[in-house]
Order: structure tokens, then sequence, then C-alpha cells
């Protein structure tokens, strides 16, 4: 890694500074492009597929089996001899490779990794899998990656990545007597739920760290994948050093040693922490002596009520579940056992409980946590994820009502779209299955924290930027201004042709933007310039999002701000993306009237120019600065995407 000179930085620019591959010869900074070499990459079932990308891109070597963990986690409970096969193939090629192997049955990927020790304070670790963000407890920066890139990461050793925005949530008080890491997180997700950290990285800060305890830190990390946020950081203090010094000495009793006593003392000794003077795009203070239990949902994690509220209205539950990555560890198990204690499930629910790990289970059978729950009539599950997926038994039929304890409560995920999930803690849920309704085990306060929340403004510092051969020293073309907010993938390439194999690049053209506007492809030509709002592209991860814009001759796009799935695929496929907020909120003013008489697209006529060597735009006479791309997103485009730059890297094109 280059020498930097010193500069106010975050923790999440410091981490990725120290696992730094290529990008600005200066301390990083939010908006730069950067090429990383994360510490270790876990892939779940979906290996099958990287494996498949590794092998297109022509890849026969993983650059550093070391940095690959692999977990089988998701489909455990599917017996068919096609899964069967495919588990088979996976354990195959990882001893073929000298990989990290996990079978199924060993636990939920993302437990792996913190209680087998592949997570570090100060280390870079990700994953293909969105819940990665719980890598963040352990004082990590964790974060998720697509198949694509972990095929990448798996060739030559790094990704691409671009250093989100850093909020600050400040955490005061302690919390009361009933209330939980669940509850933190779930009054997060109800209290800012306007996007105010999206695509963020969160860095909980304050007095009030000192009194979670790292389960419940593990939980609130892992959760903020739903909040919005890409890094849910928490600092090292004395808890997360006892934590790693018991995951010292279990894999010590395996004979296996991932750190030293040298290494955590020097963790202890010398943190990571943001700088004095770093910037952070906003702040939110959290009073967690204001916490109490509250309940998520249904069907979004976006709405919550409190418990006291909840138990007014009796809602009858048929299913009740306490397990997944989020809430299913030791401290949980013991939390849910203390309330069924001598109790019995209501003989009209179904009780599903799942380890979070084959460790964990064993931990709690010895405690005697595991018999109290099956006494109670839980159904016990393997260690994975199950019907928290939407895989394997129990999942919610037409016409039912769950309380789970797991960390997404989208319609359909859990089961049928025709059926109603709420998200609570592990003590809620189990008070909930013996009661037959959703409440507590015992009486609640009826209010919830106080939203405060404080938005700093940062012009982006324009920046010359060498340009290399065969990427364009700037663009211009015809502005087409698309001005609502979360332009979803159905909207710009519809469901209906996402599984069509017949689709060629003229027919793509010929239906871009078909459901956001039917008249989008007969207004737009070859060489305009998009230019949408905040969350661009939000929605699945189909990449005909991006090769359809492609295929219609749109060089470029601009918004507010990209879901992180469309970002990456875009880069992955060669398409450029830039976001500029401030362009965006000009443009909603000049064409409010427009906006108003809801003109989906609005084409005036201007051209809009775009100068990557300084990192501008102008649009009638005004500029605009964005982040500079620098040689990461530049060799990206020049070479057509990730996987033809790969091959190329490795000598294969």
């Amino acid at each position: 890694m280059p020498e930097v000179a010193a500069m106010a930085q975050t923790v999440v620019e410091k981490i990725a500074q120290a696992h730094l591959a290529e990008g600005p010869k200066r301390p990083l900074r939010t908006g730069d492009f950067v090429s990383i070499r994360p510490f270790h990459v876990m892939t779940h079932d979906n290996t099958s597929a990287v494996m498949s990308k590794f092998k297109g891109i022509g890849a026969k070597r993983i650059h550093d089996p070391k940095q690959l963990v692999f977990a089988l986690d998701h489909d455990i409970q599917n017996r068919d001899e096609a899964n069967q096969k495919k588990y088979r193939a996976i354990e195959a090629f990882a001893k073929e490779h000298g990989v990290d192997f996990y079978p199924a049955g060993s636990g939920i990927g993302h437990q792996i990794m913190v209680e087998r020790g592949y997570v570090v304070p100060g280390s870079f670790v990700v994953a293909s899998d969105s819940h990665s963000n719980m890598y963040g407890a352990l004082g990590a920066v964790g974060t998720p990656i697509v198949r694509t890139d972990a095929a990448a990461v798996w060739a030559m050793g790094e990704f691409w990545w671009q250093i989100p925005r850093s909020v600050q949530v400040w955490l005061e008080g302690e919390l009361p007597a009933g209330a939980t890491g669940k509850d933190v997180i779930i009054a997060l997700c109800g209290l800012y739920n306007h996007d105010e950290v999206l695509n963020a990285a969160v860095e909980f800060s304050g007095p009030g760290v000192a009194s979670l305890s790292m389960d419940a830190r593990l939980s609130i990390s892992n959760m903020t994948t739903e909040w919005g946020p890409l890094v849910g950081w928490f600092p090292v203090d004395a808890i997360t050093i006892n934590y790693l010094r018991g995951v010292h000495q279990r894999l010590r009793t395996d004979g296996i040693e991932r750190f030293a006593e040298k290494d955590i003392e020097r963790w202890a000794n010398h943190p990571r922490l943001t700088d004095a003077g770093a910037s952070y795009a906003a702040r939110i203070v959290l009073d967690l002596s204001q916490v109490t239990p509250h309940v998520s949902g249904p069907d979004t994690v976006q709405v919550m009520q409190s418990l006291a509220d909840m138990e007014k209205k009796k809602v009858a539950i048929q299913k009740a579940y306490l397990l997944s990555c989020v809430n299913s560890r030791l401290e949980d198990l013991e939390a849910a056992a203390k309330v069924l204690k001598g109790k019995r499930v209501a003989s009209a629910v179904k009780f599903y409980l799942g380890a979070a790990s084959a460790w964990v289970q064993q931990e709690a059978e010895k405690r005697g946590i595991w018999q109290t729950l099956l006494d109670a009539g839980a159904h016990a599950l393997p260690a994975g994820c199950g019907p928290c997926i939407g895989l394997g038994v129990g999942l919610l039929e037409k016409g039912e009502v769950g309380i789970s304890a797991t960390n997404r409560n989208f319609k359909g995920r859990m089961g049928s779209r025709h059926a109603q999930c709420y998200l609570a803690s592990p003590e809620v849920v189990a008070a909930s299955a013996v009661a037959g309704y959703i409440r507590g085990p015992y009486e609640s306060a009826d209010r919830a924290p106080k939203r405060e929340y404080r938005e700093f403004t940062e012009k982006v510092r324009a920046e010359a930027v060498e340009i290399l051969p065969g990427f364009p020293e700037g663009v211009k073309g015809r502005l087409i201004f698309m001005p609502q907010d979360n332009v979803n993938t159905d909207a710009i390439y519809g469901k209906d042709y996402t599984y069509r194999d017949d689709m060629t690049p003229e027919m793509m053209a010929k239906i871009v933007m078909e459901n956001y506007d039917p008249q989008f492809a007969v207004r737009t030509r070859a060489g305009d310039v998009i230019v949408g709002g905040f969350n661009f592209g939000t929605g699945s991860s189909r990449e005909q999002a991006v090769t359809c814009l492609k295929a219609k001759g749109v060089r470029l796009v601009i918004a507010a701000s990209f879901s992180q799935t469309y970002l990456r695929n875009a880069y992955n496929n060669g398409s450029l993306c830039v976001e500029v907020p401030e362009l965006v909120k000009r443009l909603r003013e000049q064409f409010a009237k427009e906006i108003a008489a809801k003109e989906k697209t609005i084409i005036s006529g201007d051209e809009i120019a775009i100068d990557f060597t300084s990192g501008t735009i102008t649009w009638r006479a005004e500029k605009f600065s964005f982040p500079p791309l620098g040689t990461v997103p530049q060799s990206l485009v020049i070479a057509g995407g990730v996987e033809n730059l790969v091959a190329k890297r490795l000598g294969l094109a």
C-alpha cells in the first residue's frame, strides 16, 4: 500500500486504506472508487454460481485460497439429488483448491465467520450475501458483494468498491429492563425510514455502546442491512476483546490459531477509530434508556409499533420463529428459554427453532437451554437459514400471521404473499408463542425514542484525473430527466422479459423503461444522458436493467444516488454511473412545473456535458462536481466489465 499524507479520516476510510490494492495516491475519502483486497470472502449455497462465473472467466487457480470460506447454509433441508449434487460439487471444489469448507448443518455462514475467527478488528471482510454488515460488530468493515465480485476475488484477490458516506449513530444511556439489541435496530428502522442512511456506512459510537453485549451488537449490525446501510460498524472495547479471547480459546482446542494473544493485545491497545475532524454526512442520536420493546411490520421494517400498543390489538398468530443470523445466538436462546420455562406453546401455534450454528446449539444443550425450548413445544430445525429465506419446512401459509426473530419480513419472503409477518425480539416471540397472540413476557412502556437527526453538507471537491487510454475525457448528450426517486429495476426492464433468452439488444432497446414510461423508448435516442433521482435502480438484482440502457445507446446515467446493486451491476458490465445530488436538486427546481404535472420523462432539448478530467458537469453554464473516476472505474469501463478485466489481467484475453 502506498504511503499517504496525514488527513482526518473516518474509520471506514482508514480500513479501506489499509486494504487498498489500487486507488488514489492520497488519503481515501467518501466517493472514491478503489480496488480492495479483502481479508476474507464468504460464499454459501451461491458458491455454485460463483464457480460458474470463475470458470467462465477462464480462471484455473484461486489467487489466495486462504481468503475464501465456503459455508452451506441456505437450502440445507432440501435432500433432492440436484441439490445434493450441487453441494458435493462445492465440497469437491473446496478440497481441490484448499478452501475452508463448512458443510450443511455447521451453521449460518455469517455466524461461522465470527465464531471461527475469520473476522477481526480493522479487517475488511465481504460475503456474497446482504447480511455481511454483521461483521461490523467486531470493529471490521463487513459489506456485501455480488457473485461477479466474488469470482473476481477468487481470481485476483480483489474487487472494486466505492467508499460510502459515513453516518454517526451516537448512543447514549443504557437499555431498560426488557429492551434488547433487536429493539434498538427496530427503533432505528422505524424512526429513520426515509433513506437517511441508504448505502451509507453507519458508525455506532458514544457512551451507550459499552452497555451492549456482543450478541446485541451482532444483531444490530446484522439488521442494519434492512435499514439500508452498506456497513454497520461498532468500536472495539472490552466487550469485543473478551469475545475475541473466547473465540481464540475455542479455536485453540481444535488446533486452530487464526490470531494470537499479541494480536488481541494490539487490538485492545490500539483500536482503529475515526480521526477528530473527519467528515460525517449526518449524525443520529439515540437515547437507549428510551428504547422499549417494539414490533416491526407487518411486512416491512419501516413501520414499527410499540409492544404495549400491539398487545391491545391481540393480533393472533399461527407461527413463531426463533432462528436466523440475527437472533439465534446463545444469548437469544437463553432469553427465550427464560420466558418459556415451565410453559407450553399455544395449541394453535407452531414454534420453529434453529440455532445460528452447531456450536451455539451444542452450548445451548450443555446449559439446558435447548431442552427447555423443546419441552415448551418448539420444533427444532438444523442450524441454517431455512424459513427465514423461505426454504424448507415451517413456511407461512395463506392467511397466516407469524411473529419472528429474523431480520426480514418482506411480503412473501417467509412463505405466502398472502400471509403477514411481524419482527420482534426472542423474548417477545417466545411470549407470543405461548399466548397465541403478539405480546411480551411482562408489561412494557408505550413510548418510542425521539427522532434526532442532523445532516451535514460537504461539497464534492473537484480534482484533476489522469485519463487512461480508451476512456473518454468527457461525454456530451441530450439531457433526459427522470425526476422520480426509487425507480426500480422492473420499471427499467420488466419482469416479462427477464427470463427470456431470445431478447436481442435491438429488442431490449425497444422496451427500455416500459414500466416507467411507455413512451420512453420512442422519445429517447442513442447518445442521450439520463439523470435520475435518489436510489435509482432499486429492487431486484437483474443485470438487464443495466444492459438494456447500454443497448439503447445511453452512455451515462447520472443520479442523486444509486441502489448499490444497480451500481455494481453497471460497472461490472462496463457502464458509467455518476452520483451528483446537487444537479438533481437543481433540475427539480428548474422543472418544478413539469414535475407537478407528473411528467415522468422530461426532455427540454438541453445538452449536458461531463468532464472526467476534472470531475465536473456543466448544464446551462452551471457547474457541478462529482467524485473523481480514477483508474479503477476507468479500467472497468475500458474492458467492458469486470469479467473481461479479470480475464485480461490474468492473460486470458
